[in-house]
């Protein structure tokens, strides 16, 4: 049966390349090779483009994908509430093109009333959206972190929330939770990428049975080798945005002690760019590689089709992000490339890279506890080896498409009268 699809994000990766954005474009691509007709939708504003006059509606990309301009968003209810203009060209889309499977990977700029509204005019058309953050559960960005003290929580309450957001009342908390709930009840089934966002989200209140394990996957590339060398594998890189919560600081501070201790022999490479970030962290983020020495390198950002190319001089990745990460694409994209990597060893990263098996865990915003382990890794000689000697094959796009089609055919849709 040839399926029609809407895929929807909340950016298009040529305009933001975030990893929810990359892999829901490349699942879409997926789709159309084993014979889907898929239709990318993707949201924006005035961050990235200028609005159109008379439609919310604008085309990009070569593939022919839409872009939704949506300059009118309420971020704490995320919801959409341009009902006049944005939710009836919506509405336009959805009754013209028809699809059979809307596949929803977010709800910022899009809306949760675009849950309702599909529902509502596709009564026949399976709805999944696939959980990539925290965003339903948590105001602060979908982070689970505390903005006051910086700590990470495992879970939500109106009055632990207003403890982080004391403007804003336990109250209006409580009509937020109950908002989204109602909203995301139109979802035939969700997809959780790791075991550890499922389970913040039944302990929120979805239904567990109404939420899937399905790991992300990245296309096929060609291996990159490892740089040949005689010596110490001790070239190390961080591959991403930076922003508080990925632990460049931290990472920073690790090489400084490592570099004190008289440890010369080794590099880091720091690949990406600080968009969009605050005044005050772009600072720290500047006094950080001033004082980091002559070992650590910022490259700067970067676009994916440059990826093995920069791989090829490293021999470890590290991620030592400092809040619950799902699904990071970084770390298929290092195992594709047999790189072993040095994570925070928690959520979805102490999933998907396991502690002396394919890679090393280190306590998260611990500086200290992070330059043991690259010390650890520039001192073993035999631990390269055998962590590179434990990753395993990585899950395959087409396997991975294959599993949420078999998921779509799996919804028992109701029959029409």
């Amino acid at each position: 049966m040839t399926r029609r699809i809407l895929v929807v994000a909340h950016n298009h990766p040529d305009l933001h390349p975030g990893g929810t954005e990359i892999f829901a474009h490349d699942l879409t691509q997926a789709y159309r090779e084993q014979g889907c007709e898929v239709l990318f939708l993707g949201a924006t504003n005035a961050i990235h483009r200028q609005p159109h006059p008379g439609t919310a509606f604008q085309a990009t990309g070569e593939a022919g994908d839409l872009l939704l301009w949506s300059g009118h968003f309420d971020r704490f209810h995320l919801s959409q509430i341009d009902h006049y203009g944005t939710l009836q060209d919506l509405a336009t889309l959805l009754t013209e093109y028809r699809p059979d499977v809307i596949h929803i990977h977010h709800l910022v700029l899009i809306g949760a009333e675009f849950l309702a509204l599909s529902r509502r005019l596709l009564p026949q058309a399976a709805i999944v959206m696939t959980l990539h953050d925290y965003y339903p559960i948590c105001h602060h960005d979908g982070l689970m972190v505390r903005p006051t003290d910086k700590q990470r929580c495992t879970g939500a309450s109106p009055t632990a929330c207003h403890g982080c957001f004391p403007e804003i009342g336990s109250d209006r908390f409580l009509l937020r939770e109950r908002f989204l709930k109602t909203h995301l009840a139109a979802v035939d089934r969700f997809v959780a990428p790791s075991r550890f966002l499922r389970q913040r989200y039944v302990e929120w209140g979805l239904p567990p049975e109404k939420i899937e394990i399905i790991a992300n996957a990245r296309p096929a590339r060609d291996v990159v080798a490892h740089r040949a060398t005689r010596g110490r594998r001790g070239n190390f890189g961080y591959f991403g945005n930076l922003n508080p919560w990925k632990g460049v600081l931290p990472l920073l501070q690790a090489a400084k002690l490592i570099a004190a201790r008289g440890d010369g022999d080794f590099i880091l490479r720091i690949h990406g760019g600080a968009p969009f970030q605050s005044e005050g962290f772009t600072t720290a983020l500047a006094e950080a590689f001033a004082g980091a020495g002559s070992t650590v390198t910022h490259c700067g950002p970067y676009h994916r089709e440059d990826l093995p190319e920069l791989m090829a001089e490293i021999d470890w990745v590290v991620m030592p992000s400092v809040w619950w990460e799902n699904a990071p694409l970084v770390i298929q994209e290092a195992f594709q490339h047999r790189r072993p990597l040095i994570v925070s060893g928690i959520g979805g990263m102490a999933e998907m890279v396991r502690e002396g098996v394919d890679g090393l865990h280190v306590r998260p915003g611990d500086p200290v506890d992070l330059a043991r382990a690259m010390r650890r890794a520039l001192d073993e000689d035999d631990l390269w080896q055998q962590l590179v000697d434990g990753i395993a094959e990585q899950p395959a796009l087409a396997e991975c498409a294959g599993r949420h089609l078999a998921l779509f055919d799996d919804i028992q849709l109701p029959v029409a009268a």
